[in-house]
């Protein structure tokens, strides 16, 4: 006789978020209940197929009768709790936090974090010109991505997918402490020497364009790159028999870049080096 054993049905937990009851299965966070209510909270280190790392901290909420703002993106909802997700102290920590941010890295290629820093009324120039602190050239040691940490937040995305998340190559982490904390490589060789299997899935999740295909670099450095004119085109990976689903990103008559929908059941957004890259052959004409 086979005993299958059945996990307890999962409970509903009542909260309030700004006034509104809400309520969520157990085991939700607090971004899931204010996502429930169409509360629009920040987030830039969190990832709808990562886990959460808790670095940002730009989704920081109020919880009533605690000592410290909590993170929305992992603090689990609990019956009874009462948040405030825009009162002046989550404001305040919020626009600090993107001032830093703002003020140590290059985001001009973040939409996200710009238009959260319009949103918060953030000055980074406060600090001062001299402010930057991770100034760096860009890496390009292959022809396929190019990396440049001038304007990398630390959100440990990039991290979570080479890891545990979804890859599972661990190519890279985040190295250093303090000021010198950075992504690198084991032993911080180039990446044609490291673990990289260049699935380009760190490109993927980056929110700053620290990450970037080099066909991308390559068109904004010659000045050619052309946002406003680009059509996403749906298709099937042709390579194999797994079904990914592709976004053919086209730019006039070519094909600039390639991603996957994150909620596609067989991807989660992940692709691997001959479904993201492999398209020059489309245009070998």
């Amino acid at each position: 006789m086979t005993v299958t054993m059945l996990a307890p049905p999962k409970k509903m937990v009542e909260l309030s978020v700004d006034g509104q009851s809400v309520r969520v299965l157990e085991g939700s966070t607090i971004l899931d209940a204010c996502r429930l209510l169409g509360i629009d909270t920040p987030t830039l280190c969190y990832g709808d197929t990562l886990t959460p790392v808790n670095v940002c901290r730009v989704c920081v909420v109020e919880l009533e009768g605690s000592r410290t703002l909590v993170p929305a993106c992992s603090r689990k909802a609990e019956a009874g709790m009462v948040i405030h997700t825009d009162s002046e102290r989550v404001r305040t920590s919020r626009r600090l936090v993107l001032e830093l941010l703002g003020s140590s890295v290059d985001l001009s290629l973040a939409p996200d974090a710009l238009a959260y820093i319009e949103r918060y009324d953030a000055q980074p120039d406060r600090f001062g010109a001299d402010a930057k602190t991770v100034a760096q050239d860009v890496k390009i040691d292959n022809d396929l991505y190019v990396r440049d940490y001038s304007r990398c937040i630390l959100c440990y995305r990039c991290v979570e997918a080479c890891g545990e998340d979804h890859q599972n190559t661990f190519a890279i982490a985040v190295a250093g402490r303090g000021f010198g904390a950075h992504i690198s490589t084991e032993l911080d060789v180039t990446l044609p020497e490291s673990a990289c299997v260049y699935c380009g899935n760190c490109i993927a999740v980056c929110p700053t364009g620290a990450l970037m295909s080099k066909s991308e670099y390559d068109r904004r450095q010659a000045g050619t790159w052309d946002a406003e004119s680009e059509q996403v085109v749906q298709t099937i990976c042709p390579y194999c028999g797994v079904g990914c689903n592709l976004e053919l990103h086209v730019q006039g008559d070519a094909i600039v870049n390639v991603t996957s929908p994150a909620d596609h059941d067989v991807t989660q957004g992940n692709l691997c080096i001959k479904g993201r890259f492999g398209f020059q052959f489309v245009q070998n004409r």
